[in-house]
């Protein structure tokens, strides 16, 4: 194949990081393996919620490409061990995807997208993948916050689940005494902890992505607290050297400024 003539097919790709995996390639393409590409995968992935958040679409398809990279090389590494084929991957997940959807590719019903959840666990125990808990499967490297909505929303599945968000609210309250209440550390470690799960659970029933939720709080951090290092820089003032009332009153200015 002509590679540079074929630059928009996924075959151009599979030869591209065959050809830099090759004793002909690329040397540190050809030092990596699962384990040293692990986390670079995991950054790529970030990256691709990050322009989500953004809703930037040029660099949501720059992402997605940098992602799907590291799935293609994920891929080599196993063919080259012997262990699968990249064609291996997409056969299972096309049949896993027309089995699993039996509404669309066969003859079952499904009239809303909470019976098609439903059907979804049944045809996972049928294959024996639901194992002995409905709660298995979630990745444990999932962040906590993360972790707690996908474990929460799977409890949801099977009836247990608050009636409505305002229930989780007066549970917020009193995980709040019961944290307030603490006496010691490792209390106050699982009283915070119990706090955070049930915040969790309020962003759930309001149908907000916790993670993604906090990542923007963090920007809008980071945004505002450099605008108040900046405005001391032009000043020609130490921000530590302000005091707390006016350090509020730059942040005050800051979150005027920047979001307007």
């Amino acid at each position: 194949m002509d590679i540079e003539a074929n630059l928009n097919s996924f075959a151009a790709l599979v030869e591209i990081i065959a050809k830099l995996r090759s004793p002909q390639g690329c040397p540190w393409d050809r030092e990596q393996t699962h384990i040293s590409i692990k986390g670079d995968l995991i950054e790529e992935a970030y990256e691709v919620l990050e322009a989500i958040d953004e809703q930037d679409m040029g660099k949501l398809c720059e992402e997605l490409g940098d992602l799907l990279m590291q799935i293609v090389l994920q891929a080599q590494i196993a063919s080259e061990d012997k262990d699968f084929e990249l064609s291996d991957v997409v056969r299972q997940i096309n049949e896993k995807l027309i089995r699993r959807h039996p509404h669309v590719f066969g003859d079952a019903k499904a009239e809303n997208a909470q019976q098609v959840i439903v059907n979804w666990e049944a045809l996972k125990r049928q294959e024996g993948k639901g194992g002995e808990s409905i709660l298995e499967g979630v990745p444990k490297e999932t962040p906590s916050l993360a972790y707690s909505q996908a474990i929460q929303r799977r409890a949801a599945r099977v009836g247990f689940d608050w009636k409505d968000v305002d229930g989780v609210i007066e549970k917020l309250a009193e995980e709040v005494a019961e944290l307030k209440a603490a006496t010691e550390h490792q209390q106050r470690v699982r009283e915070f902890g119990d706090l955070l799960f049930t915040l969790a659970n309020i962003a759930r029933k309001l149908d907000i992505d916790l993670e993604g939720s906090l990542r923007r709080a963090n920007e809008r951090f980071y945004r505002r607290f450099s605008y108040m290092e900046q405005v001391c820089r032009e000043r020609g003032i130490a921000l530590e050297s302000l005091p707390l009332e006016e350090q509020d009153a730059l942040w005050e200015e800051a979150k005027r400024s920047i979001e307007q």
